[in-house]
């Protein structure tokens, strides 16, 4: 008898333990667990952490879907031509061209101007005063990405102390454009530490060969923990051109012998772009944004992909200086600073910062 009932009370507890499992489950599958957002966060990294250039690993070119390889010794630039008025040039060959890498003259081995996908990132300050702005920049976002073509890629990143990835790299558009709608402005402004972050993200992350970032932004930088100088380093590391939007707001002077802070931001913008290849633009209002939106994605499209193999042959991770220049001197060719070469050794040298997401 005693034991019909020690059975008995086992049975209860058994049922009752099978009904707490099921209420627990089905709560789980009705409320999923909330992902927050991705950060990116920039840590400089000691001479004994510093990731080898990307050169020294074999690199892909995408053309429509296929991949060939490429040799590490090989060096491709994306050339932006232009005429004196600031239009594209297109047309040009690879006789129109000349090479120095390191002031020493260059033969080069072709010249495409096919279009070549794209590894894009949309990067947009969502500070607080950005707040007023926020619609009509994402507006141009937006027209940025329905020009995206089907091998293209992006990823969205909103930043303010802290750089926020929201949407990582991704073909489909649809799930850009919604991501838009998760932005949201308020904070101060990092900018120099999330154009290293994002420059970062898409030289680990992108697929294609070719990579941009398109960087909204206004008002001063006050609160990056990095310098020009390391954004510069990491700017040479990536290989990532750079397309910055800024509405800085003119300020008064800063003295008869001094730049007013603006004039400051402007020039260290203007700097940061055209030594990756890429372009500033400073808009006087958001009305503006749409021609500026269809101005890069002219601009992307719009380049030569010059491909040669440097006479310095010797693997010392040393940085290369490349400048290209067009027989036609009325006509200006742009291209990012230069390149790392490979290095053979146990300890790769050059500048590197490490992006760690969480």
């Amino acid at each position: 008898m005693r034991c019909r009932e020690q059975f008995r009370l086992i049975v209860v507890i058994a049922l009752v333990c099978v009904c707490i499992s099921l209420t627990i489950g089905l709560a789980t599958a009705q409320d999923p667990p909330h992902l927050p957002h991705a950060r990116l966060v920039n840590k400089q990294r000691s001479d004994q952490q510093k990731r080898p250039s990307q050169r020294q690993q074999t690199q892909s070119q995408d053309t429509g879907g296929e991949s060939i390889k490429i040799p590490t010794e090989m060096v491709q630039l994306d050339v932006k031509v232009t005429d004196q008025n600031g239009r594209p040039v297109s047309g040009l060959a690879k006789d129109d061209f000349a090479i120095y890498e390191d002031r020493v003259s260059q033969i080069i081995e072709s010249v495409s101007s096919d279009v070549a996908p794209v590894s894009m990132g949309l990067v947009i300050d969502t500070s607080g005063s950005m707040r007023p702005k926020l619609r009509t920049v994402s507006d141009a976002a937006r027209d940025l990405i329905r020009q995206m073509r089907p091998d293209d890629e992006a990823f969205l990143v909103q930043f303010k102390t802290e750089a926020d990835l929201i949407q990582e790299f991704t073909s489909n558009r649809r799930e850009l454009e919604d991501a838009l709608g998760d932005l949201y402005a308020g904070g101060g402004t990092a900018l120099l530490d999330a154009i290293i972050a994002t420059a970062d993200h898409a030289n680990e992350k992108g697929r294609r060969r070719k990579k941009a970032l398109v960087v909204i932004t206004d008002g001063l930088d006050r609160n990056s923990s990095m310098k020009e100088k390391e954004v510069i380093a990491a700017m040479k590391e990536d290989e990532v051109q750079v397309y910055l939007v800024g509405f800085v707001d003119e300020e008064e002077s800063g003295g008869f012998f001094s730049r007013s802070p603006a004039k400051k931001a402007k020039q260290l913008l203007t700097r940061l772009a055209e030594d990756s290849g890429g372009r500033a633009f400073f808009p006087t209002g958001v009305s503006e944004m749409p021609a500026i939106a269809a101005q890069i994605a002219k601009e992307l499209r719009a380049q030569y992909v010059i491909s040669y193999y440097p006479s310095n042959t010797r693997h010392d991770g040393s940085f290369r200086s490349v400048r290209v220049t067009v027989n036609n001197r009325k006509l200006i060719a742009q291209t990012r600073q230069g390149y790392y070469a490979p290095d053979d050794r146990k300890e790769p040298q050059g500048a590197g910062y490490k992006r760690q997401l969480f």
